[in-house]
């Protein structure tokens, strides 16, 4: 490539009788030279300096980036970031700095926008003596909005106590929080980011699930072993009733019909009649150290997937028959669960290892270990083509 100098010298015209005419178009001719050596310039540098979703930045090919359907976003929560995986390849696209202890995380129904439960509480596992913890930050407490567009931390709401899971409404106008160390459920307007309601709902919150027409919400008490019907058209709480042991989560059926809430500390998965709010099953897992967190569906609701933490087992349950029927051994005590648009993919988040299992839905077989942060905790797959 030449030079500025050298494309000066190789365009000089000597002087000639048409004086006018030949300052004139040497002048032109040097403008225009000019102009495209910045414009080279400029597509060099802006080669140099890669977008993080691109090809470069995901070692990804043009065809493979192209043809990813979804992403997998998972909440690290010792790293306190953000791993973004692309569906199709499972490679880390991209890191984003979050703030303490993110954990729980849901995105908007119109798929614009993830909300993060952040904490300042120290991590402390079931019988630790708190007295010999560090103290607490509150001032880190709070849900963080991710714009899934660009990857910013749009703001942070405030005013939720130790905050690790939620659900948003089915309007996407309010989340409905788990606030662990005050014991309630809290109702958050997102668009001024006022409490609109604070509501007791026992010990230890922290399973929040919402039915498919956003009528209820159920939220599991860990220290009551209870789960909490919530109705969202009044925002009160209208029924609480026994399930497993130490319940870390709540999903539903599409139809709106059951509800599963896992059972940690008993190897439990709880069926509950929605109709009524009422346990009508209980099914045991079995299985050395089997403790079941996270469930989810399959979209037809054939089968109900479980992580098991120490048990670090993924389990499929038949709904039908109400017995496992598929089980794989996947990272160190996996906890959050989310499945890809089509169902035929899992992915676990598994703390310890530090990584994020994918799991094939029909041979029950692990495709990959992607590597993320520290701690991954929480997991949502959201459609790029949304």
């Amino acid at each position: 490539m030449k030079t500025r100098q050298e494309y000066v010298e190789y365009l000089w015209i000597p002087p000639i009788t048409f004086m006018k005419c030949s300052v004139h178009l040497r002048a032109m001719s040097l403008a225009c030279a000019l102009l495209a050596l910045s414009a080279c310039e400029r597509s060099a540098n802006e080669r140099a300096e890669p977008n993080p979703l691109s090809e470069s930045a995901s070692g990804a090919s043009s065809e493979e980036s192209a043809g990813a359907a979804y992403r997998v976003y998972v909440t690290n929560e010792r790293s306190g970031d953000l791993s973004v995986i692309d569906g199709e390849t499972y490679q880390v696209l991209v890191t984003v700095p979050l703030g303490k202890r993110p954990r729980g995380i849901q995105v908007s129904p119109d798929g614009t926008q993830l909300f993060i439960a952040l904490s300042g509480s120290p991590i402390a596992g079931p019988g630790v003596d708190e007295s010999k913890l560090p103290p607490a930050d509150p001032a880190a407490d709070g849900i963080g909005i991710v714009d899934i567009a660009s990857l910013k931390l749009l703001r942070i709401l405030r005013g939720v106590s130790d905050p690790e899971q939620l659900v948003v409404s089915r309007d996407g106008t309010h989340l409905y929080i788990a606030s662990e160390d005050t014991g309630t459920a809290v109702v958050v307007e997102i668009a001024t980011g006022k409490t609109v309601a604070t509501l007791p709902v026992g010990g230890e919150p922290e399973g929040v699930g919402i039915s498919p027409d956003g009528r209820f919400v159920y939220m599991t008490s860990e220290e009551d072993h209870s789960t909490s019907v919530i109705d969202t058209k009044t925002n009160t709480v209208i029924r609480q009733f026994e399930v497993g042991q130490r319940p870390r989560q709540a999903a539903f059926s599409s139809d709106g019909t059951r509800a599963y809430v896992t059972g940690e500390m008993d190897g439990t998965v709880s069926v509950v009649d929605v109709n009524e709010h009422k346990l009508i099953h209980t099914i045991e897992l079995r299985g050395e150290l089997v403790r079941p967190m996270e469930v989810d569906l399959s979209p037809d609701d054939r089968f109900a997937y479980v992580t098991t933490g120490r048990g670090r087992l993924l389990i499929a349950i038949d709904t039908a028959t109400y017995q496992p029927v598929k089980r794989v051994t996947v990272g160190t005590r996996p906890w959050g669960l989310a499945l890809s648009p089509n169902g035929k993919t899992l992915f676990t988040a598994n703390g310890p290892s530090n990584d994020v299992s994918v799991v094939d839905a029909e041979s029950f077989t692990v495709l990959a270990n992607v590597a993320v942060g520290t701690s991954p905790w929480g997991v949502v797959v959201v459609d790029s083509h949304e």
